[in-house]
Parts: structure tokens; sequence; C-alpha cells
């Protein structure tokens, strides 16, 4: 796919990983791609990543948390998105994340957020590194961001990100072995539990021992 003089789009198979180029893509030549692209592509300064597929059970708790708070959203000023809408985390930075709430006015790009309050990242093997690290950063650095979820697959456990109203930033971890099973949501405002999250999100041979590995690395490079 040629994208403009000098430049071409090369696919490559749908996973996260860079897709090969002869140079940098600018914002709005990366725009340009997706609106014709077979594979969802995140964008970080002029790199493009294509997105993997999701396990049916991946899919399960991202549902599950986005109709809870569809619900807890109903009537109000907040929109739920899953996985479709792009966020625009930076100035150059574009991902989809798993889950995102918006509460502020809505921008002039039907496909783009910018005010998000809330994000939800679940957890997979491939992306369990850059979710824990290069996105709690970048999306730390949003400003009408209010909290950010990460969520683990094969235990019930959620790591909450959330910023005071001063504005500092503070971490919880919620697990079900703690007995923290309940997890507060700032927009819309609402508690998730556990259970609700995971509800019907039965492991698959092959899903625990996967995630737990990639559990065990990241608690160690946390540590």
């Amino acid at each position: 796919m040629v994208l403009s003089p000098g430049i071409t789009a090369f696919y490559t198979a749908p996973m996260a990983a860079p897709v090969a180029r002869q140079r940098p893509l600018t914002v709005e030549e990366y725009l340009l791609l997706e609106e014709t692209a077979s594979v969802r592509h995140e964008y970080v300064a002029g790199e493009v990543h294509a997105l993997a597929g999701a396990s049916r059970r991946h899919n399960r708790i991202q549902l599950n948390i986005a109709t809870r708070l569809i619900g807890a959203a109903r009537g109000g000023s907040c929109r739920i998105y899953v996985s479709e809408v792009k966020l625009r985390a930076a100035s150059t930075i574009f991902y989809y994340p798993d889950v995102v709430v918006a509460c502020g006015p809505p921008g002039a790009h039907s496909h783009i957020e910018e005010t998000a309050c809330l994000v939800v990242e679940v957890l997979s093997p491939s992306t369990a590194t850059t979710d824990r690290r290069e996105k709690a950063l970048v999306y730390k650095g949003i400003a009408s961001l209010r909290a950010y979820l990460i969520v683990h697959q094969d235990t019930h456990r959620v790591e909450r990100h959330y910023r005071d109203e001063g504005g500092e930033w503070y971490y919880a971890d919620s697990t079900a072995a703690s007995g923290a099973v309940r997890v507060p949501v700032p927009c819309p405002e609402v508690v998730l539990t556990l259970g609700e999250i995971y509800e019907g999100a039965e492991l698959e041979a092959g899903d625990a021992r996967d995630e737990r590995a990639d559990d065990e690395r990241m608690d160690e490079e946390r540590a």
C-alpha cells in the first residue's frame, strides 16, 4: 500500500511487532493507513505496531468490564469504548486500549478519543511488559486520566494506578487471596468486584502456565 511518494506500508501477520517500512510514519500518514488497514496498528513516535487478536478469555473479561461500566454510565456524560477506538495518549502516541472511558467533550475526529478518564488493559503474554511499564508511564501523562487498570487473565488480580484530587498517583493491588475483591472506578463512579470482572472467564489449557510465568517475571522487574 503506497501512502505517499517515497513510503510504502508493508503488513505483517497480526502480532505486537513493528511494521516494516522505508522511514517512520508521520501522524497524518498513520491515520491514513488506519482508514484502510485490515489489521489495527498502534503508533509510537513514528513506529507502527500491528495488534494480535485476543483469546476468548481475554475478550470475556474485557466485555464484562465494559458491560458493567456502560450500565453505570447510562444517563451520564461518559462514553465507553472497547478496542476499536484509538486513544491519543500523547501528541505522537496512539493506542487501542481494551476499554477506555471518556467523559469530556468529544473531539472532532470520529475515530479518536483524547480525554480519557479511565483506561483498562487486559494482560496477554505478548503485551504484559508494554502494558505494565511503557503504557503505565504514558497513560499517567494524560491530564484527564484518573485511573489505569491492569487486569490479569489467569488469576483474579487487578492492578490499579489512580490519581487523587491533588494530582498524585497511587498504586493498589486487588486480589482474591488478599481479600481485596473490590475495585473502585472513578468514571463512571462505580465499584467493580473481581467476581463481576471474571464471571464466565474460565481458564483453558495452557493459559495459567503461560500467564503465571509472565506475572512472575514482571513482579521481579517491579521489585
